[in-house]
């Protein structure tokens, strides 16, 4: 098995996004991917809009969305996270795959494609390209693409400050003179910063809609959260919704989801 494999075997990506900081992230994503399906629902039944899924894990947005009724294609790289979306779901139509190389799908094939974890693993940006790339090969003219990153300020932070590890990673070389993560910090995650992800839109010809902050200063407070009671953190998403397209708050999030428009 691979490394990547071998982690997400053990790591439970289900009970991430049922805490209470997932809860953020997931309740922010969908409202998201909503927002971009109702702008395609004008005269097509659910059944007709076709949704990709890459890096689809369990299943933690294929089986809702499928279950809205949208058709929805999943992909995903581990067997293990395959299996268990499969059982979740008959209605999904499920591969085992990897999101550089689409081939077993034409050209447009679907109105929106969520890229919610490739880019998360990928390290060099001309990987990260070629994801890009193939999602908006297999993605409508008209369609949108929603991908998600891992930020690099919100690693330093609670990695390097928080957890009292920055000398280590200034001394070994895992940040470099500007505090950018280096491929060195993590073997299995690749954090970025806006201009990162700006350049690979540019790369690849992506028009940017908007970004957000998937889950803002959820995790930075997971205590916090934790205590509220469930009205106060009801208000936290009320709060989190109504400030997570503020650029001012963007780079320092754990997560962004960058959405953009397929033009061709």
């Amino acid at each position: 098995m691979t490394e990547l494999e071998l982690y997400y075997n053990k790591f439970n990506e289900d009970k991430r996004l049922d805490s209470r900081h997932g809860r953020v992230e997931f309740v922010t994503s969908m409202k998201y991917i909503h927002d971009c399906l109702a702008g395609l629902e004008e005269g097509k039944s659910r059944e007709d809009i076709h949704i990709l899924d890459l890096g689809a894990g369990t299943g933690r947005y294929s089986v809702p969305l499928s279950e809205e009724g949208y058709d929805v294609t999943a992909v995903e790289l581990v067997r293990h996270n395959l299996g268990r979306l499969k059982q979740k779901s008959s209605s999904i139509k499920a591969y085992q795959g990897n999101a550089m190389n689409l081939k077993r799908f034409a050209d447009d094939s679907f109105d929106v494609t969520l890229v919610f974890g490739p880019l998360y693993h990928l390290h060099d940006p001309e990987d990260k390209q070629k994801v890009l790339e193939e999602a908006k090969r297999v993605t409508k003219s008209g369609g949108k693409i929603l991908a998600a990153y891992i930020m690099n300020e919100f690693s330093v932070i609670t990695y390097g400050f928080k957890e009292r590890h920055i000398l280590e990673s200034v001394k070994t070389g895992m940040l470099d003179e500007s505090y950018h993560c280096t491929r060195t910090a993590n073997s299995l995650y690749s954090m970025v910063r806006l201009e990162d992800i700006a350049a690979l839109n540019e790369a690849v010809g992506l028009q940017r809609e908007k970004i957000i902050a998937a889950d803002g200063s959820a995790n930075y407070i997971r205590p916090y959260l934790n205590a509220l009671t469930e009205e106060e953190f009801e208000e936290f998403i009320h709060y989190h919704l109504a400030t997570c397209e503020r650029m001012d708050l963007m780079g320092a999030s754990g997560h962004t989801v960058d959405i953009l428009s397929v033009q061709k």
